[in-house]
């Protein structure tokens, strides 16, 4: 069993950075591939990001080469960097976990979700 909690979203303008963090409990994170996906007002949650436990990494194309992944498994903790943030990229931003070494980026492969936190960009 793994819980997850978000946590980093906020107001900010179009062009800025944000880091969300996701905590992690369970002694076994270092086996799970963990992703973070985004749902907007209206929309379907979609992909964002995934990292394995050995660091292999995968991007939506809507975000590649903005947002970074990363996890520290000695503090059970994931992060998305997000910078040059656009409007478009609005949503409640959730971490989620899945176990295996597979990147997987349907969101129905994850078994641990977060609660979810709240990106807003401004134009």
């Amino acid at each position: 069993q793994v819980q997850l909690v978000d946590s980093g979203g906020g107001l900010v303008q179009a062009g800025d950075s944000l880091r969300l963090s996701c905590a992690a409990s369970g002694r076994t994170f270092s086996s799970y591939t963990m992703g973070w996906f985004r749902q907007a007002p209206g929309k379907e949650r979609e992909f964002v990001a995934a990292i394995s436990w050995i660091g292999d990494r995968t991007y939506a194309d809507s975000v590649k080469g903005r947002f970074t992944i990363s996890r520290d498994n000695a503090k059970n903790t994931i992060y998305l960097q997000m910078n040059s943030l656009k409007p478009e990229d609005t949503a409640v931003y959730y971490c989620a976990a899945t176990r295996g070494v597979i990147l997987r980026i349907k969101r129905y492969d994850y078994d641990y979700w977060g609660q979810g936190t709240q990106v807003t960009v401004s134009s």
